[in-house]
């Protein structure tokens, strides 16, 4: 089973080439992400090398205090007494001001490598082709770029600092237990044969359970995110209740899965200060035997008692690490995947200019199939002059937006060309081809601002007065001047403030400025009462003269101004002709027109 990008990934049982896969996969994003700022990691390595060789001296030197210091004080000689004491408060305060310097500058490095993440997952999902967008769902997208980046982002802000100096200080203390007394070394070695069955257990069983809480959280967002946005729907249909028990079964799967982790943590982290607290009495007890017998001091036994007992301290922070890194791991696993995706419509390695474009579009041959291989066009051949208005009419499913999606270059044919003015879309840089085709959807997206913004989209830096011009143009104008703030009114998220057919006139009036060669209007016109369709009629006679002009519409009356209409059934055109010839005729388009006067009445 494949696991390249985003497949699959909601599998939790992973056979062990697919975790070597997508390991391999989290490793090379973590490469990636560290690279930038690998020299500031070694001086921050640096840093607490320093602060944790000059702590794990400090018990060393109590040692030095009892064996030989104070047994010169006792005699009257304090000069080593004063020297070792100086040095371990010296000592002390040097290992705590690097640790505090390490610590501010681990925590620039952190922010710099969630600032280039953050920045790379937006890009590249922006990146990616709308095909990968209509099945990726935008609350899995949400997921990445919130709880997946929170765990990575709380991994690198405490678990990394406290891994980094909780290894560095055990094996400093190794080095100083084996320096000191190796029969207390090797007892602590010994203690690593139960540490190692313990770790082993939990490694495997967080690394599933981890893999289950981000499934499942991914669940919980996409579910909340699509209520959210459908919330007129779910009134209009009465689904709370419905979408409320279905949350409320996500948050209890939510639930367990944390508590199931939550739970294995709880036996980890007791077993950790168990195996610690029992090697360091195994440690006293044998070493006061050998004080006994003389063949051991009691400052170095003290200080071996003491590095014991320190020794597994680190091991609780790596267990939170731990914790904190299969979270994090997780999180790496999906954004990994995500960024492995490519885009389905990608830019062309050597494109061709396209400096004044025309207009005219060229379907040649042209084969298409979505992702779920169900043939669309089988072999369909169009010529569409510059400066010609068309319209495509048809039932649902004839393939009308699909032609228009090709158009755009939303996707590419399987087989065939799509051209304008000759040159195959592929051979287009992706600026070249949005100057000179511009779609008009009937779902008219506004984005947060003022109505003036939204309009000067299709033209970065428009003056007001071509924003107004193009306003009036297609009916606009009116109705945003009669706006609290006028073209300076915040339309609210997703336009909320203006109704469905007023912000279609707004994406018109932003397409109409942009000045395209190629201009689609896919059912463009459906959210629109009668008034504003007759405005926007008037309009679109001025707007599109001189300009090539692809309508797809069920409302017939926008028919009328093509200059010639396309009947379209299972992926072909069953009829062409000019609108007043095809309705004067037998054909299907007449038939469909005689119903829609009928249906006036």
């Amino acid at each position: 089973m494949s696991m390249h990008g985003v497949q699959n990934e909601e599998k939790i049982e992973l056979n062990k080439e697919e975790q070597k896969a997508i390991r391999a996969r989290s490793m090379r994003l973590l490469g990636s992400i560290i690279r930038p700022v690998r020299n500031r990691l070694w001086v921050s390595l640096a840093l607490v090398i320093g602060a944790q060789s000059l702590r794990v001296s400090l018990p060393a030197l109590i040692a030095v205090i009892i064996d030989k210091s104070l047994p010169q004080a006792v005699n009257g000689d304090f000069t080593s007494l004063w020297t070792v004491v100086g040095t371990y408060v010296a000592a002390a305060i040097l290992s705590s001001a690097l640790i505090a310097t390490f610590v501010r500058f681990a925590a620039r490095i952190n922010q710099d490598i969630m600032l280039g993440l953050r920045r790379r997952i937006f890009a590249h999902t922006q990146k990616l082709s709308v095909e990968f967008h209509e099945t990726y769902t935008s609350g899995r997208v949400i997921s990445r770029q919130t709880n997946d980046l929170d765990s990575i982002m709380e991994l690198l802000n405490s678990g990394g600092n406290e891994m980094i100096a909780g290894l560095l200080y055990m094996v400093f203390t190794a080095i100083a237990l084996i320096w000191l007394d190796l029969t207390s070394f090797g007892i602590v070695l010994v203690s690593f044969i139960p540490l190692w069955f313990l770790t082993r257990w939990f490694q495997k069983q967080t690394r599933l359970n981890y893999r289950k809480t981000r499934v499942a959280s991914a669940k919980l967002i996409v579910h909340f995110v699509e209520t959210m946005t459908g919330i007129r729907a779910v009134k209009a249909f009465r689904k709370e209740k419905a979408n409320q028990d279905k949350y409320a079964e996500l948050v209890e799967d939510y639930r367990y899965v944390n508590g199931k982790v939550i739970q294995l943590f709880g036996i980890f982290d007791p077993g950790l200060i168990l195996i610690g607290r029992i090697t360091a009495s195994v440690v006293l007890l044998i070493g006061g035997i050998r004080v006994l017998e003389g063949n051991l001091t009691v400052g170095v036994l003290l200080s071996c008692v003491v590095y014991v007992s320190s020794f597994y301290d680190p091991m609780e922070q790596l267990a939170m690490f731990y914790n904190s890194f299969q979270s994090a791991n997780s999180g790496l696993e999906k954004i990994s995947g995500v960024l492995e995706e490519n885009p389905s419509v990608a830019e062309p390695a050597d494109p061709t200019k396209l400096d004044a474009p025309k207009g005219h579009i060229e379907f040649d041959d042209v084969q298409f199939s979505y992702s779920n291989g169900k043939e669309v066009l089988p072999k369909f051949s169009l010529d569409i002059p510059a400066g010609q208005t068309i319209a495509l009419v048809g039932t649902t499913g004839a393939g009308k937006s699909t032609l228009a999606k090709l158009i755009s270059r939303f996707y590419d044919p399987i087989e065939g060309q799509v051209r304008l003015d000759g040159v195959d879309l592929r051979r287009l840089t992706d600026e070249d081809l949005r100057r000179a085709v511009v779609m008009v959807t009937q779902e008219a997206y506004l984005f947060s601002g003022s109505v003036a913004d939204n309009i000067a989209l299709g033209k970065p830096g428009a003056s007001m007065a071509e924003i107004e011009s193009a306003a009036r143009a297609v009916g606009a104008h009116e109705f945003i001047s009669a706006l609290p703030d006028g073209y300076d009114t915040d339309v609210n998220k997703r336009g909320g403030r203006v109704s469905a057919g007023q912000r279609q006139l707004i994406s018109f009036a932003r397409a109409f400025i942009a000045d395209p060669a190629v201009l689609i209007l896919d059912e463009a016109t459906a959210s629109l009462d009668i008034p504003s369709e007759r405005l926007v009629q008037h309009g679109l006679k001025t707007l599109l003269a001189d300009r090539t002009a692809v309508i797809i519409a069920h409302r017939l009356s926008t028919v009328s101004i093509a200059d010639r209409v396309l009947v379209m059934e299972h992926g072909r055109v069953i009829e062409d002709d000019a609108p007043a010839t095809l309705i004067a005729g037998t054909g299907k388009f007449a038939k469909m027109h005689k119903a829609w006067r009928e249906s006036l009445v």
